[in-house]
């Protein structure tokens, strides 16, 4: 009787401890990795404002970082091809963990928590052997890596968990790399991006591939909005006067829906799309080029092109609340883009990474 009564007394006061959340970080809105004017490299908290909640110190260039669904806690990725992640308390400010690409493998920089935050998987290149790889961290047991399984694909760049959470979607850029050649790209000419949609298992349930005279469109950034629709960013490594589609939608089951710009307004964007977001209210879709200086935006109930933005090194993209969308750029400026205008604007002293990463979504 006294351990069944000491046992539910410690239920109790358990149950009575408030959890820690994102609230005891100071309710950050994004995160981005970020230079300092003094060139030591950041991983930044920002609030939906664009003011700073936190800024913690990374040994090197971060690349994109996953938040954990319910602690303040993120994974900050180190840049391609990079072998460590940093799991960063971003209430107290220390490293809970470090994780180690296993021998062979590198990063890609993304990452993607299950609903429950229980499991994180992480974008992998087995370089070796040209294979992409997902990668499971036990992130209750101080993120033990678990397991693995096959990205159905080569160059997987992000994953995201798909809204039944119980499978990833995930960007297989097609573009096969080699740590002892640096960042050259070494199958440019038979490349084969996909999107491929794997339960958190490992078993492939759908894969989606540009058209055959697309095949060097890299399949490289993603973004979910309400209904399981999935919006992908895509840059060309072809021949610099041909200009296929920078972005498409893709909803599991049917055929993906390829959109561009008009003419010259498409050329701007120089075959790059940095990121992409969905507004927060479904309504529209955006891309970024930081090479053609502008933000794009589509309607995607009539999937045609609404109109651009013009912003100097813009990458960083996220859906604002309620609609619109939030920017950073390499030169320090934060957006709020509303009805294809920016309707406040933030300036820090640092020079944002590519992604800005909502807190909270997985």
């Amino acid at each position: 009787m006294a351990d069944r009564r000491s046992f539910l007394t410690g239920a109790l006061a358990a149950s009575l401890c408030p959890r820690v959340g994102w609230a005891d970080a100071g309710s950050p809105a994004f995160l981005s990795a970020a230079q300092e004017s003094d060139g030591r490299q950041m991983l930044v908290g920002l609030d939906a404002g664009g003011g700073e909640r936190f800024r913690l110190p990374l040994p090197q260039r971060g690349h994109a970082a996953a938040a954990h669904p319910i602690r303040p806690e993120a994974t900050a990725f180190a840049r391609r091809p990079g072998t460590f992640a940093l799991v960063i308390d971003c209430r107290e400010g220390r490293i809970n963990a470090v994780l180690d690409a296993p021998e062979g493998r590198h990063f890609y920089g993304h990452g993607a928590y299950s609903a429950d935050g229980r499991y994180m998987y992480t974008a992998e290149n087995d370089y070796d052997a040209a294979r992409g790889v997902i990668g499971i961290w036990d992130t209750e047991a101080g993120y033990l890596r678990v397991g693995e399984f096959d990205s159905h694909g080569t160059g997987p760049h992000e994953i995201r968990l798909m809204p039944d959470g119980r499978s990833l979607v995930i960007a297989n850029g097609g573009i096969e790399t080699h740590p002892d050649s640096g960042r050259t790209k070494l199958n440019i000419p038979f490349m084969a991006p996909n999107l491929a949609y794997v339960s958190l298992e490992g078993t492939l349930l759908e894969t989606v591939a540009p058209p055959e005279e697309w095949h060097m469109n890299s399949i490289r950034h993603l973004a979910l909005g309400p209904g399981g629709t999935v919006a992908f960013a895509m840059q060309w490594q072809g021949p610099r006067d041909e200009r296929p589609p920078l972005l498409g939608l893709h909803r599991p089951g049917t055929a993906p829906v390829w959109l561009d710009a008009p003419g010259e307004e498409h050329a701007a964007m120089q075959g790059y799309a940095g990121s992409v977001a969905i507004s927060g209210d479904g309504a529209e879709v955006a891309i970024s080029s930081p090479r053609g200086g502008r933000v794009q935006v589509f309607d995607i109930a009539a999937e045609r092109f609404a109109g651009a933005i013009e912003a100097h090194d813009v990458c960083g993209l996220a859906p604002a609340e309620g609609g619109g969308f939030v920017a950073t750029t390499g030169t320090g400026t934060v957006l709020g883009l509303q009805g294809l205008r920016p309707v406040w604007t933030v300036r820090q002293a640092r020079s944002f990474d590519n992604h800005l990463v909502t807190v909270g979504v997985a």
